[in-house]
């Protein structure tokens, strides 16, 4: 009742000022912690990575951009929880307004160009985490750097010893040139860069256990370039513990009917979840169980996460449904896939992962 209160006074707000204060009394340590339980179907230890997760379902990077709030943000049924994304200097990012909620269609439109206060506040509060959820940390490049693959270098080296594991973002569309570290030769120097930075932080750290890395792509990818990102990670990208798929999109269907459907930035929500669920498909198909993968894009309910899983995701995440539906969604989804499990017949978690690839 109190979170259903509180979710309806933020609506009144502009997007924007709503996340700030969501954000806000989610850290005055004021609201009050909720009776969540996670079915025992749902534990999942992704396979290459090793991470065991007491659900499947994860915060994706963007909520909480600066580690304010995971602790508390653990509190609510995720599995895991991703901070982020962070950039090595701090950062403003785009002029306002440039966030837009599109109520009718369920979505959002974001163009915030990784505004956050860099990693040494990041770091911060990194360090403050006593939560029971995996914590992620995303990590990203500043607008205006030109060599954008040593941040990744950087942030990736700073945050080692202090989350669980570490996600190398290239797929957002609000820094220029950023989704072109997706391109077959920028991406091969990027992993190559990344896995030295990875091996000089793991010696920097030797008592640690190895965290995984993941790589988040975009959803605006056709055969021919998921073709060629496959063949790097096959190569150049054997050092990734998985893939994250996907961030925010570019297109705008034909079906979005709000009036900011024009707006410039990533669309996500729920027009999102058909195309990011087909491209999560066709990395399963070809990569075929060699790394673990992470379906984000429109899950808003317990049988949307539960497609992603049949798709190959091995865990899925979200943010945008949280702007519609509230904070009580995570338990609801993750006693809708308890259900679903069940009805299939299946009793834990890993023997629904990418059915639907079988047929």
């Amino acid at each position: 009742m109190f979170y259903s209160l509180g979710q309806s006074i933020l609506k009144s707000f502009d997007p924007e000022t709503a996340h700030t204060l969501s954000v806000r009394m989610l850290k005055s340590g004021l609201l009050p912690a909720p009776r969540i339980s996670y079915p025992p179907s749902l534990a999942i230890t992704l396979p290459k990575s090793g991470l065991s997760l007491n659900s499947p379902v994860g915060l994706a990077a963007g909520f909480d951009k600066n580690a304010d709030v995971p602790t508390q943000m653990s509190k609510f049924g995720f599995g895991f929880v991703e901070c982020g994304t962070v950039t090595p200097e701090a950062q403003a990012g785009n002029p306002k307004p440039r966030l837009f909620r599109l109520t009718e269609d369920r979505a959002v439109i974001n163009r915030m160009g990784f505004n956050n206060g860099g990693l040494v506040a990041f770091e911060s509060n990194l360090k403050a985490y006593s939560g029971s959820a995996k914590l992620g940390a995303n990590v990203g490049a500043n607008k205006t750097t030109e060599d954008k693959v040593a941040d990744y270098v950087i942030g990736l080296i700073a945050v080692w010893p202090l989350c669980d594991y570490v996600t190398i973002n290239i797929s957002s569309p609000n820094t220029p040139g950023l989704r072109g570290l997706q391109d077959k030769g920028a991406l091969t120097d990027l992993l190559t860069r990344c896995e030295a930075a990875k091996e000089e932080a793991s010696t920097a750290w030797p008592d640690l256990t190895p965290r995984p890395v993941f790589l988040k792509l975009a959803p605006d990818l056709d055969e021919t370039a998921i073709d060629d990102i496959v063949g790097v990670l096959q190569t150049a990208g054997q050092w990734l513990s998985g893939l994250i798929i996907s961030n925010t999109t570019l297109a705008r269907p034909d079906t979005l009917r709000n009036a900011a459907k024009g707006q410039m930035g990533g669309l996500s929500g729920a027009p999102l979840f058909e195309s990011s669920t087909e491209v999560l498909r066709q990395f399963a198909r070809r990569l075929n169980g060699q790394f673990d993968l992470i379906g984000a894009g429109g899950v808003g309910s317990a049988e949307q996460a539960y497609a992603k899983i049949r798709a190959g995701a091995h865990a899925v995440q979200l943010y945008s449904a949280l702007v519609y539906d509230g904070i009580g969604l995570v338990d609801q989804i993750n006693r809708g896939l308890d259900r679903l499990l069940k009805a299939d017949g299946c009793l834990h978690l890993e023997d629904a992962v990418g059915a639907d690839l079988e047929n």
